[in-house]
């Protein structure tokens, strides 16, 4: 399984990610927010109705942390059916990259990863939760777009995950690695709703002079059903997405290794993904930002679950791990209103960077090494401000 893990991590992830920024200038990375499909963005109702695009008249936030901390309880919206990012568990907890963002943010918050009541949200009803405050936070594998910034009332935190889009085919119908967006003339492809997976693939094909038919659903899995019953040719969505549902499939027997194909070899977008709150509590959005950095920082340092209580003794402790951890005068976290062990919490806790990346994202085929969620050092983009 391993080695089968680390050819597809090669072949895909590797290839996908390490030409991303060279694969297409002009490819296109806007949300959907003209694309007749989503229900979410053809309207102009405000928040509350159907449509997430419209802020609420002075919504502003301000007080999240209080709101946070009065309740005793994080309220992070997910997707709940992303493979490897947010998935429901029969017993009713929530896994996954994304997942564990969330329990980092309550670890720092509230002192305990476990304190997160989660909501599975589909991709239409993401932007209004968030804007009318049914959650206090988004990590549900969310495109960070110019329209979604500036017309949302909504801003976006630190990309925890660099992906990019891309197709998935069959090979018994003549697909391959090598395939281009040329290749899906005439195709019929899925996809989920109000993501900026529909008007990728549709300005993409026609520059590639390709016709496709595009047929969307509200939730991922449902293209997935549609793709292995032939109902459609093609799925498409972010890379990982696709990885993470073959990998899965092979893995639970339903296919051959090389059934499926991911191709065009260079993404189609950038798809940088990561948390998203509401706009005008800085508070809040430091906190979430640097909840994030310190997972960044740790993962730079080396300080992890297992050695951050051992690390925190040590008299030549680097400077920079003691002020995250609040064990020198010059912390910071108090002065943005949290416990001066917040971030060791979220360490200790939950992990740094690559221990959560390594527990959710390994076991299906996807892989660090090569790609821009590579430490910067290692020549990728996980780059965090100094903590001083």
């Amino acid at each position: 399984m391993k080695k089968m893990q680390r050819i597809l991590a090669v072949l895909v992830v590797l290839g996908i990610f390490a030409t991303a920024c060279t694969a297409d200038d002009t490819a296109p990375t806007t949300p959907d927010d003209t694309t007749q499909t989503d229900p979410g963005t053809t309207d102009t109702t405000a928040p509350g109705s159907t449509d997430p695009t419209t802020p609420v008249a002075g919504q502003s936030g301000g007080a999240t942390l209080d709101e946070v901390r009065a309740r005793g309880v994080l309220k992070c919206g997910v997707s709940g059916s992303a493979v490897a990012f947010s998935e429901t568990q029969s017993d009713g907890s929530m896994t996954g990259f994304d997942a564990e963002m969330c329990r980092a943010v309550a670890a720092a918050v509230l002192g305990d990863a476990n304190a997160v009541e989660f909501a599975a949200l589909t991709a239409a009803e993401r932007f209004t939760a968030l804007a009318a405050g049914e959650i206090d936070v988004l990590i549900r594998n969310t495109t960070w777009t110019q329209s979604r910034d500036t017309t949302l009332g909504l801003d976006f935190g630190p990309t925890t995950y660099y992906d990019g889009q891309g197709v998935m085919g069959k090979a018994s119908d003549g697909f391959t690695a090598d395939s281009t967006l040329a290749d899906v003339d005439g195709a019929v492809l899925c996809t989920n709703a109000g993501t900026t997976t529909e008007k990728n693939i549709s300005e993409g094909a026609a520059q590639a002079g390709a016709t496709i038919v595009l047929s969307t659903v509200a939730e991922f899995p449902e293209a997935m059903e549609g793709f292995k019953a032939g109902s459609c040719d093609l799925v498409t969505t972010d890379a990982s997405g696709l990885v993470g549902n073959m990998v899965t499939a092979i893995r639970d027997g339903e296919i051959q290794e090389g059934d499926w194909v991911v191709f065009p070899r260079a993404p189609i977008s950038k798809e940088p993904l990561g948390p998203v709150y509401r706009q005008n509590d800085s508070q809040w959005a430091d906190i979430v930002n640097w909840t994030v950095y310190a997972t960044f920082i740790a993962d730079e340092f080396g300080a992890t679950s297992g050695n951050v209580e051992s690390l925190i003794g040590d008299v030549d402790l680097n400077p920079e791990l003691g002020r995250l951890f609040g064990v020198t005068d010059d912390e910071l976290q108090s002065t943005m209103g949290l416990e001066a062990d917040a971030f060791y919490n979220v360490i200790s806790q939950v992990g740094n960077y690559d221990e959560i990346f390594t527990r959710t994202l390994n076991p299906v085929g996807i892989f660090r090494d090569g790609s821009y969620n590579a430490q910067w050092y290692d020549g990728g983009m996980i780059y965090a401000p100094p903590a001083r």
